[in-house]
């Protein structure tokens, strides 16, 4: 009831955001006067400063109930508190997944200034991640978040499928700063599908792709988590890494395997079998991954560089000069409204022209390092395949879990490390 409660409200939400979406669009050739615009007031410092505090101390909360506390029940409560302060009071935003976009133009272009408290809101989950796992996935993330309270009957994905689609927050992650590097648009922001239910607007693409993520998410745990957040995908690199992970049980696994049909993301495997590959074929596989490594790196990049042009002309000023240049030439019938707004302001066709070709020339810098960054994470993933380690009971892989507690009500063995022995009905307790 409480999951079919939550999911009611958010359709409800998703409802609201639905009437307004649907505005008669903006009419600019009737007498209409465009209204002078104002930039909403900035968040006060201390209250931006509150946020970074109010995070700290979330992070913290959740790596006691996760890793001390073991409370399921902790952990879902805290993440309710985080979907409402951090998701519908806060509007979502400034949050780390979106920051990631901040950090790559802060480091792409010298001119813009990064808000100390942004920077704060992307280093705190990750330094986190360090020390004790993906905590800030586990209760603190409004994103998984809303879709954690609409989880109805999760079912698991295929391996195969598993692997094909967690390689695409890497993908996403690439293509995110590269079109923030080259200051073209944040599309993590821009196409985020739960912001629409926080703020109440948003187009009505976005809402139809937010109802649907919803309604996945109801038997698909986590789908955006899992398969499309970029930030997930730094989370997913630094949780390996953690002093202190997660722990199926405090002390030892009897290797019941509950956990593992417990565990709706596939993140806990079960022991190795006793046979092995051949030692020579084991070998032999992986010597030649790692040499098809560099030059599935180099394919890539130069694959990347040749789609450049393609990825500029989604900068709006190289699309406006384009089609300013090929209205000039008489090459383009008609006028399109951007030609339209540029030649409504007098603007500088010269000035447009130069404009476009510094952004191309990033596009063209950048495009390399996306397309070696792609390259590398389709090899790095066949390489993660190839490899086989021996394991004698069930392990949590750090970098998929997702530290959400839903393991610990089913294991049977006690903070003390021994198996729980239920008492007999109407005995002395």
């Amino acid at each position: 009831m409480r999951h079919l409660a939550a999911l009611g409200g958010l359709l409800f939400l998703a409802l609201a955001a639905f009437s307004q979406a649907f505005q008669p669009p903006t009419e600019f050739k009737s007498g209409y006067t465009l209204p002078a615009t104002t930039a909403p007031p900035p968040r006060a410092d201390w209250l931006a400063w509150m946020d970074v505090g109010l995070l700290a101390l979330a992070l913290c909360l959740a790596a006691w109930l996760v890793l001390r506390k073991r409370s399921r029940v902790g952990v879902l409560l805290l993440t309710i508190g985080s979907l409402l302060y951090f998701g519908f009071y806060r509007h979502g935003c400034v949050c780390p997944v979106g920051s990631v976009q901040n950090v790559a133009l802060a480091i792409a272009d010298p001119g813009f200034a990064l808000p100390v408290t942004v920077g704060l809101f992307f280093l705190l989950p990750l330094l986190f991640a360090l020390v004790v796992g993906r905590v800030f996935c586990a209760a603190v993330c409004p994103l998984g978040a809303a879709q954690e309270v609409v989880l109805l009957r999760p079912i698991k994905l295929p391996d195969w499928l598993e692997h094909a689609l967690g390689v695409l927050p890497f993908v996403y992650l690439g293509i995110a700063v590269l079109f923030a590097a080259t200051g073209s648009a944040f599309l993590v922001c821009k196409y985020d599908p739960f912001v629409l239910f926080f703020r109440f607007s948003g187009s009505s693409v976005m809402l139809t792709v937010g109802i649907g993520m919803l309604l996945i998410a109801t038997v698909v745990s986590r789908p955006y988590c899992r398969f499309l957040c970029p930030y997930g995908a730094l989370l997913r690199l630094l949780a390996p890494l953690s002093r202190w992970p997660v722990r199926i049980t405090p002390h030892t696994c009897v290797n019941c395997m509950l956990c593992h049909d417990a565990c709706p993301h596939g993140a806990i495997h079960p022991p190795t079998p006793e046979e092995k590959l051949p030692r020579r074929e084991g070998k032999a596989r992986l010597i030649g991954l790692l040499m098809l490594l560099p030059a599935l790196i180099a394919a890539s990049a130069f694959l990347a560089r040749q789609a450049s042009p393609a990825f500029a002309r989604l900068h709006p000023t190289v699309r406006i000069a384009e089609q300013v240049s090929l209205h000039s030439a008489g090459l383009l019938p008609g006028e399109t409204n951007e030609v339209m707004a540029f030649e409504h302001a007098a603007g500088d066709a010269g000035i447009l022209y130069e404009q476009a070709r510094v952004i191309q020339r990033r596009f063209d810098r950048y495009s390399w390092y996306f397309g070696g960054w792609i390259g590398l994470v389709i090899g790095v993933k066949l390489l993660a395949l190839a490899l086989r380690r021996r394991r004698t009971e069930y392990e949590i892989d750090q970098g998929a879990c997702l530290a959400c507690a839903r393991c610990y009500p089913s294991c049977p063995v006690t903070a003390d490390g021994l198996p729980e022995v239920k008492q007999p009905e109407g005995s002395a307790r």
